[in-house]
């Protein structure tokens, strides 16, 4: 999620956890971040999302955000335990960076690392750590939000080659998205409605709980909500949002 305003994702996060073991495959662990300024809210399991008391507890206490990540696994590379879950943090530039990964990344954990180094089994952390690795011999200082976006794409596409590269990265500012194969996404605004989940038998009605400058965008794998009209990424689309926007979008890799 991405939003102007500090919001709660106890909808979406209803139903995308019934995905992890009742009406998806993915149950294999799952976390959730939630920033709060530069600060993150943490919480891992490497139990099935569907079936954990974390998870449960989540849906009673509504955690207020402008950027949420979340992911629930399928493990292909490393085994299940709390280590493998993602999304994983890592400190750059005073800045907490989080970092999920759907897919696999031929050869990336036979990269020499120096910066970061992965705790973990998984292809997704070792991507994570080369990536932010990268970053921090390209620039001394935190760059311009224009650099970092074109660095960010760069490496991202290098990693895309790789395999399937299905990425969330937030920085606490900006949330970079790059979709291989599959990544939705829909933005919510004024004039706000309801919405149906489609894993979970729940409706909201939006208008009760935002304002008219409210603006807040989900992303996931494939549509939450059965009755709104969500976005489709293309294969090998790169985007930036900030505050619920997209400020950043790029289809090849030739910046538009």
């Amino acid at each position: 999620m991405s939003a102007n305003v500090p919001t709660d994702i106890v909808f979406s996060f209803t139903g995308l956890i019934k995905r992890g073991g009742v009406t998806g495959p993915h149950k294999d662990g799952w976390g959730i971040a939630f920033y709060e300024d530069k600060g993150v809210r943490l919480f891992h399991d490497p139990e099935e999302s569907s079936r954990s008391k974390v998870a449960a507890f989540l849906q009673t206490y509504p955690i207020r955000s402008e950027i949420v990540v979340s992911h629930i696994r399928k493990a292909n590379r490393g085994k299940v335990a709390l280590k493998n879950t993602h999304p994983f943090v890592r400190e750059l530039w005073g800045k907490n960076w989080v970092f999920v990964h759907n897919g696999q990344l031929r050869g990336i954990k036979n990269e020499k690392l120096d910066s970061f180094h992965p705790v973990g089994t998984t292809d997704s952390e070792a991507a994570f750590c080369w990536l932010l690795g990268k970053l921090r011999k390209k620039f001394t200082n935190v760059p311009h939000d224009r650099d970092l976006i074109l660095e960010v794409e760069r490496l991202l596409r290098q990693l895309a080659k790789r395999g399937v590269a299905n990425i969330l990265l937030s920085d606490s500012n900006l949330l970079f998205t790059h979709c291989s194969n599959r990544l939705v996404f829909i933005t919510r605004r004024a004039p706000f409605g309801e919405a149906q989940l489609l894993d979970a038998d729940v409706v909201v009605d939006f208008k009760k709980a935002t304002t008219q400058n409210d603006v807040v965008t989900i992303l996931a794998t494939r549509p939450l909500t059965g009755n709104e009209d969500w976005g489709h990424y293309k294969p090998g689309e790169f985007r930036v949002w900030k505050k619920g926007e997209s400020v950043y979008v790029n289809y090849s890799t030739r910046p538009a």
